[in-house]
């Protein structure tokens, strides 16, 4: 039975895409019949399996998925899948462009929508590499809010603000999104479904105005016109439909930002009637559009801090921005040592004193500021 395997996970190498998946039903059938002794080699055949992923064939891929899921029943096993899963990604940009929507996708059909999007988030809390984070945040965003198979997950979020399991869910993601502003404001926005009530739209106003401390560039304006475009699409038809003032204030604040100069862009966000709008929605205290007091309102805040909500989302933009900048300073230290390195040189040439009795030297007939760093 061994044997077996392992001729089986060579087999996965095979460049006949019949001869791979032909080996992949054989591992299946292994696992299912011969789970526990299957299971006594995964370190030998995992990693294998792993590559797989890359198959430039999607039906091996879909097999491939399959083999992992039976093998993440346990666990144990599911929590390395998890992570071993995030680390390529980590590593190859390219699995994740191409291939991390179906793959997320089938997991969440084979292991659990709930289960992957948990996993997923408490992994990418704690990742390193913020750029790497920032990213698989938003597809795992964009996954969610447009996927068929991730549609009873959304209907969870959409009772966020009354459902015990849905506000524990949106919890659980809310660590991770913070990685993304945009990310978090759609997850706001799709909590805010169930009740016609101010509370996720005030608190997505207060993310937009923390985020007056960004540096607008090229990355955050194309994720900012993403986030607009999803507005349009059917997942937030209701939103459309509802067209609370609490909405439109929203709406309007986010289309303003593109069309502001990068020049100016932090002054005019704090400016502007659709700001003072906003600023008096957060400052003030929650009403209904008619004006009154709304009670489920005031219990839906107490189920939900928003208030440490947004301190924790500011800490992990805050940790953005030291990253950002210590990398714009790697850069330019790295710029100044490769320049740093012709210096050497630089003794060797002859004196810049003039000498009358000699030739002039060869640096003395160098153009201006050429020797400038």
């Amino acid at each position: 039975m061994v044997n077996s395997g392992s001729s089986s996970i060579r087999q996965l190498s095979s460049e006949w895409e019949a001869t791979r998946i032909e080996a992949l039903h054989w591992i299946s059938t292994l696992l299912n019949r011969h789970r526990a002794e299957v299971l006594l080699f995964l370190n030998d055949i995992f990693d294998t399996l792993l590559k797989a992923l890359s198959d430039p064939s999607d039906e091996v891929v879909l097999l491939v998925l399959e083999v992992h899921a039976c093998i993440a029943k346990d666990p144990l096993n599911f929590r390395q899948l998890v992570v071993f899963l995030v680390h390529n990604f980590r590593i190859d940009t390219t699995l994740l462009e191409k291939r991390g929507a179906l793959i997320v996708r089938r997991l969440c059909v084979l292991l659990d929508a709930e289960r992957v999007y948990r996993e997923l988030s408490t992994i990418l809390e704690g990742e390193c590499d913020l750029d790497f984070a920032t990213i698989m945040v938003q597809a795992l965003n964009l996954i969610l809010l447009t996927s068929s198979e991730l549609s009873e997950l959304r209907g969870l979020l959409k009772h966020s603000l009354v459902n015990p399991a849905g506000k524990d869910l949106f919890l659980s993601l809310y660590s991770s999104w913070c990685h993304s502003p945009m990310a978090i404001i759609s997850l706001c926005l799709l909590a805010q479904a169930w009740l016609h009530h101010l509370v996720a739209y005030q608190h997505a106003s207060s993310i937009i105005q923390s985020m007056v401390e960004e540096d607008i560039n090229v990355k955050f304006l194309v994720q900012l016109d993403k986030l607009i475009h999803l507005l349009e699409t059917p997942i937030f038809a209701y939103l459309r439909l509802q067209q609370s003032k609490a909405f439109r204030v929203l709406k309007t604040r986010l289309k303003t930002v593109p069309s502001y100069s990068f020049s100016s862009e932090q002054s005019k966000w704090t400016s502007g009637n659709s700001y003072s709008q906003v600023h008096r929605m957060i400052s003030g205290s929650p009403v209904s559009e008619d004006g009154d007091m709304d009670e489920d309102l005031r219990s839906v805040q107490n189920g939900i801090n928003f208030a440490s909500r947004l301190q924790q989302f500011e800490q992990m933009q805050q940790q953005h921005r030291m990253h950002s900048k210590s990398q714009t300073q790697s850069r330019y230290n790295s710029t100044s040592s490769s320049k740093e390195v012709q210096r050497p040189e630089e003794p060797r040439r002859p004196s810049p004193v003039p000498d009358m009795s000699g030739p002039s030297s060869r640096s003395s007939r160098r153009g201006p500021g050429q020797l400038q760093i």
